[in-house]
């Protein structure tokens, strides 16, 4: 721990935290909208989603404690890493236990994906904490039940369904990014609502909850929900008839506004939250964390660039891509060093015209960024 004794220093750290927080972005090519070859059009979406503010606001909190403060070099890592990154990205660390957060566009809402997971299974515990499930339930899945994109579970379901606990659907959803798993614990707990209700109970802000799997993929494509296209191929055969200007302007819609959005500086927020048992019990706790470091996902990401000797759990998510664009290429976690330290981590990419491979170099550049800084108590 070090304290700050000089003023002039206190300024100026203050200074350098207050240019963090100010969103600089270039401007992102659109691709050409090109004339629909396609004989058979389908209809733009007509859905729009409900954003409901989050009640009960959090009393407001200190980026930087009077006593602890994080390194400079780090701050001025994270600085030109944001700046320098071709496209739209938000970067928060913040120290288990301290009451700072370095961020670059920390408080601008970028769209999660399937980070959104990892509030549903806190949800589902602090339902399991309160007596209302318990994990050995069971639950049947059927045909009606499928969604989009990665869903493993949908061959197991056939024609006469799939039983399960909701402890294996919440280890696929969260270990594999499971959309159907997921979305059958987002039912179990309540829906959307009660999400959002439970990241209020826990004083959380900034962090969107948005409609199930379905709406929101479908309405990012420019398209209205049909179930059957949750069988094979039959989504991206439908979202490739919709008009190119469409597609545009709904995914502008989403990007402007996302319904699943969230700012980086609040998520580290709850991960340390989390780590420090203040979401949830202790047993549960510890559950959840066990499962995120079983996550399959994102190898190449944060995890990338953590070095030996440090352990990393987390969560990823990705969004659609209209080429050039790819959206939602995130992933958030908890780095513990090996004298048991631990920081919060997110990297958001809402929005970037470059390859995987960058945006990888960008992740793992945090994770280094923060073991090369680290400071032990």
């Amino acid at each position: 721990m070090r304290s700050n004794d000089s003023r002039g220093s206190s300024v100026r750290l203050v200074l350098l935290m207050a240019a963090l927080s100010a969103c600089v972005s270039a401007p992102e090519p659109r691709p050409a909208q090109a004339a629909a070859a396609a004989p058979q059009r389908v209809q733009p979406t007509t859905n729009t989603w409900p954003i409901r503010e989050v009640a009960n606001p959090p009393l407001p909190y200190r980026d930087i404690d009077q006593t602890e403060t994080p390194s400079p070099a780090l701050v001025s890592v994270v600085r030109n890493l944001g700046q320098n990154f071709r496209g739209k990205v938000g970067i928060a660390v913040r120290r288990v236990g301290a009451d700072w957060t370095v961020a670059w566009n920390g408080n601008a809402l970028f769209p999660q994906q399937s980070v959104s997971k990892l509030w549903v299974a806190m949800t589902f515990l602090d339902a399991v904490d309160r007596g209302k499930l318990r994990l050995t339930d069971t639950t049947t899945i059927t045909r009606n039940d499928l969604t989009l994109f990665h869903q493993p579970t949908a061959a197991m379901v056939g024609t006469s369904g799939w039983t399960t606990s909701y402890s294996d659907l919440m280890r696929r959803a969260m270990t594999q990014s499971d959309n159907t798993a997921n979305d059958t614990l987002l039912r179990a707990v309540g829906g959307p609502d009660a999400v959002r209700g439970f990241l209020a109970r826990r004083m959380i802000r900034d962090i969107r909850f948005g409609p199930g799997e379905r709406l929101l993929q479908s309405a990012t494509a420019g398209l209205d929900w049909r179930q059957d296209y949750a069988i094979g191929r039959n989504f991206y055969a439908a979202r490739a008839k919709v008009p190119m200007a469409a597609r545009v302007k709904a995914l502008d819609n989403y990007l402007a506004s996302p319904p699943d959005g969230a700012a980086p500086a609040s998520i580290v927020q709850a991960l340390a939250k989390l780590k420090q048992g203040e979401m949830l019990s202790s047993a549960s706790s510890r559950l959840l964390l066990s499962i995120m470091s079983e996550a399959k996902t994102g190898p190449q990401r944060i995890k990338g660039g953590v070095p030996p000797g440090w352990s990393y759990l987390h969560k990823t998510g990705t969004g659609q891509d209209l080429p050039p664009r790819s959206t939602g290429f995130n992933d958030i976690g908890i780095m513990t060093a090996p004298d048991g330290t631990s920081y919060a981590v997110a990297v958001m990419i809402g929005s970037t015209t470059v390859g995987i491979p960058e945006r990888w170099a960008l992740m793992q550049a945090v994770a280094k960024a923060v073991a090369a800084n680290h400071e032990p108590r």
